[in-house]
């Protein structure tokens, strides 16, 4: 007969014992939160902008500019099928090694193939095996990036006051037009003192650098607080624990599936102010690059406050309401400002500040939008899983999609790709309604 022996106590081994001198508070797990969130997206707008501004050029010569920026978004969208895969295998890492194992080997390999992106030879260099190259990297930042959900984001809102749950909601939010400002104004600064031969041959790249870094300085803030024994003990106690991702589909699949499409009206609303109006402007207007970017920039500003807003109106109106609201303005948004694309500077601004606006509200409570519908012990795992599908269904095509009716039918068909999203939100918010009542 075997017998299991306990694992040495930390007295046992001589090492010193931890005693909490404290209570951690939301505001130390935002700071964790932020700051992963924030690399992160740099990561993904990094390479939505070199979607638009290069690939096309550099990947596929071969053919019009129109059908290589469509073939680079099909690219762009394959991280996102990779994505729920990468949360099956780094879930079986967490279970294994646990969560700081996970979370290095994830942001590493996230970084890495964000950094060999700028390695990569051009067509012109090594014809097809340069796109099959960019396509593996891209597989692998989604891979990666399933791997990336440190739980963080659960904790903060299962630790914030209940009365202030929707303020601290949004905190993990504010990473998506924190990177958007900072990759938006990084590329359109290397454009403008580049000369254009330059920034396509080396220009480009140093982007993609400086995403290495920023996952670095990333990974170290965030293992700084995931692996304590102070945050092990509260992810513990708060059954924020990976468990088998199938167990989770069978027992819960039902809420997974509405938390996937609770947010995609936020989602859709993403790709359409972010990816897609910077491919427009760019290839049937004869605005500079630059000028657009800027103008990124600005409205991402305007998306900023309008998530931090969400938080206050969360809380006061409710965090079902507040994403009801926005995604009937969603739709109302779809059925005519699209073609503010097409009415100069003036309906650009107008365009992306509205849109803006109207996104930071939605996205800032879109996060884990049925999280407390799941049973505890499956919260963690099941709220990665909601994160995954909702960005594959509601992002992960939205770019092509939207250059595709608009370029076949106008700029208004695009907007049917936000109302379909819009409808969706609406939808899974209403059985989710029904879900909590049962």
């Amino acid at each position: 007969m075997s017998t299991t022996t306990a694992p040495p106590t930390r007295e046992e081994l001589g090492l010193p014992t931890f005693k909490p001198h404290h209570a951690i508070s939301p505001s130390e797990i935002a700071i964790g939160v932020i700051i992963g969130r924030t690399s992160e997206f740099f990561d993904f707008f990094v390479y939505a902008i070199a979607s638009v501004l290069v690939f096309p050029k550099l990947f596929f010569p071969f053919v019009d500019p129109l059908t290589g920026t469509l073939y680079s978004f099909a690219i762009f969208a394959l991280a996102f099928i990779a994505r729920p895969f990468g949360s099956l295998f780094f879930m079986a890492i967490d279970r294994t090694y646990g969560r700081g194992i996970k979370l290095t080997i994830a942001l590493f390999g996230l970084g890495g193939s964000t950094a060999a992106i700028a390695f990569l030879p051009t067509y012109e260099t090594m014809g097809a095996t340069a796109i099959w190259l960019l396509a593996i990297f891209r597989i692998a930042q989604g891979f990666a990036l399933g791997g990336t959900w440190d739980g963080l984001a659960s904790l903060l809102a299962l630790n914030a006051p209940e009365e202030r749950r929707g303020w601290w909601a949004m905190v993990p939010q504010l990473g998506a037009p924190f990177g958007l400002i900072v990759a938006s104004a990084l590329f359109a600064y290397m454009i403008a003192v580049l000369p254009a031969a330059d920034f396509l041959d080396w220009g480009w790249r140093y982007p993609f650098f400086v995403a290495l870094a920023i996952n670095v300085v990333a990974l170290f803030a965030r293992l700084r607080i995931v692996v304590t024994e102070e945050f092990q003990t509260l992810f513990e106690s708060r059954d924020l624990q990976p468990v088998s991702v199938m167990g989770t589909i069978s027992k819960e699949g039902r809420t997974v599936l509405i938390g996937a499409f609770a947010p995609l009206a936020s989602f859709a609303m993403f790709h359409m102010v972010t990816v897609f109006p910077l491919s427009w402007v760019f290839l049937f207007t004869r605005e500079a690059p630059t000028r657009f970017l800027m103008i990124e920039v600005l409205a991402a500003a305007f998306g900023l406050v309008a998530v931090l807003l969400s938080g206050r109106l969360a809380d006061r109106f409710g965090r079902r309401t507040l994403l009801g609201t926005c995604a009937v303005g969603i739709a109302v948004f779809s059925g005519f400002a699209p073609q503010l694309l097409d009415a100069g500077t003036a309906g650009e601004l107008a365009f992306m500040i509205g849109g803006f606006i109207l996104l930071g509200l939605s996205f800032g409570q879109s996060s884990g939008v049925v999280a407390s519908a799941f049973a505890t012990d499956h919260r963690y795992t099941g709220s990665a899983l909601t994160s995954d599908l909702a960005w594959l269904f509601g992002a992960g095509f939205a770019p092509l999609a939207a250059l595709l009716l608009s370029t076949h039918f106008g700029l208004i068909a695009s907007g049917g790709y936000l109302l379909s999203g819009a409808l969706a939100t609406l939808l899974a918010l209403w059985l989710n309604k029904e879900l909590a009542s049962r």
